[in-house]
């Protein structure tokens, strides 16, 4: 049996409530003919996995013990591969009923394309950063700290203001709907196992664009994503807010230490203090309290911690 174009990579954490809308969309999208499901499961201790028995018994299981994380989860499933391209779609992404045949179809008619995303929108169709700049220690600095008018040069990580309506390069794209060449992932891999939350779809492009890939954003077709429903799900079970953070901040370091070395690094933690130092200043001259100014002091703790915990971002922490 021949294989079909696009192997749908999807890894579960606790939504066993959006696996139904989620497959329902596929098919309305005519993946029946176009796509085979490889499915992860990352640990889920609600009912995931009699969900995904139940909606889903075609696709291709795994079963983790623990959570071992985003990027090391798809990973996984590359020896599962087979078809032309890999789909990586999120449990809370919900496709258009045109948009597999469409972005299948422009990636055949592109093949210098490697990676390409498509239009964003929430629950209401507000429009979602789809479409983003390389993080630098600069504009992640500005982004925090709310600089942006001393800085209308700086290219931000989500830049809004351009026209969402025509296909364009970029640096790199969301992992909720990342639809990438089989041809990239056998010459340059996918996620570096090292991020186990947040920067390995930015850290994948910056090695697909290096390898003379094209990262393209494609807005003729719409995926909806709801956001944040593993993250909330980490949260209500591990407490974790803190947590999600510290993930975040802990792939920020290992991210600037293997694109920007050493110096990057060092730049990247005098702006996080420098930050930090700014962001408790005006708190306290807006009278905000206590809480606001603790905060600026405990990420700025966080982050040098974490600095310490990898090794000075060589190694992960888990």
């Amino acid at each position: 049996m021949a294989s079909k174009p696009v192997d749908v990579l999807v890894v579960n954490f606790n939504t066993a409530a959006l696996l139904q809308p989620m497959f329902d969309a596929l098919r309305q999208a005519d993946s029946e003919q176009l796509a085979s499901y490889l499915v992860v499961d990352n640990a889920s201790v609600d009912n995931s996995l009699e969900c995904l028995a139940e909606v889903c018994p075609e696709a291709v299981l795994l079963s983790n013990e623990k959570n071992v994380g985003f990027g090391r989860a798809n990973n996984q499933l590359l020896e599962h591969l087979q078809g032309k391209y890999a789909l990586l779609l999120n449990t809370d992404s919900f496709v258009a009923a045109d948009t597999l045949g469409k972005t299948i179809e422009y990636m055949d008619a592109h093949p210098d394309c490697g990676v390409l995303g498509v239009r964003l929108v929430g629950r209401e169709g507000d429009l979602q950063p789809s479409c983003r700049y390389f993080p630098t220690p600069l504009n992640v600095f500005v982004a925090r700290t709310g600089l942006r008018r001393f800085f209308p040069w700086l290219k931000m990580v989500d830049e809004m203001s351009w026209d969402h309506g025509s296909i364009r390069e970029c640096d790199w794209l969301p992992g909720c709907f990342y639809l990438v060449r089989r041809e990239v992932l056998d010459q340059v891999g996918l996620f570096d196992p090292r991020y186990f939350l947040y920067y390995e779809e930015v850290d994948h492009c910056k090695r697909v664009k290096a390898a003379g890939w094209k990262v393209v954003f494609y807005p003729h077709t719409t995926v909806v994503h709801i956001g944040g429903e593993s993250s909330r799900s980490v949260a209500e079970l591990e407490a974790a807010s803190r947590q999600i953070s510290a993930y975040q901040i802990e792939s920020e370091l290992l991210y600037f230490r293997k694109h920007h070395g050493v110096p990057g690094l060092a730049l990247h933690m005098s702006l996080v203090s420098l930050g930090d130092l700014l962001l408790a200043l005006k708190a306290l001259l807006k009278g905000r309290g206590w809480a606001a100014i603790s905060a600026c002091w405990r990420h700025t703790r966080a982050t040098w911690s974490l600095l310490l915990d990898t090794r000075f971002a060589s190694q992960p922490t888990r």
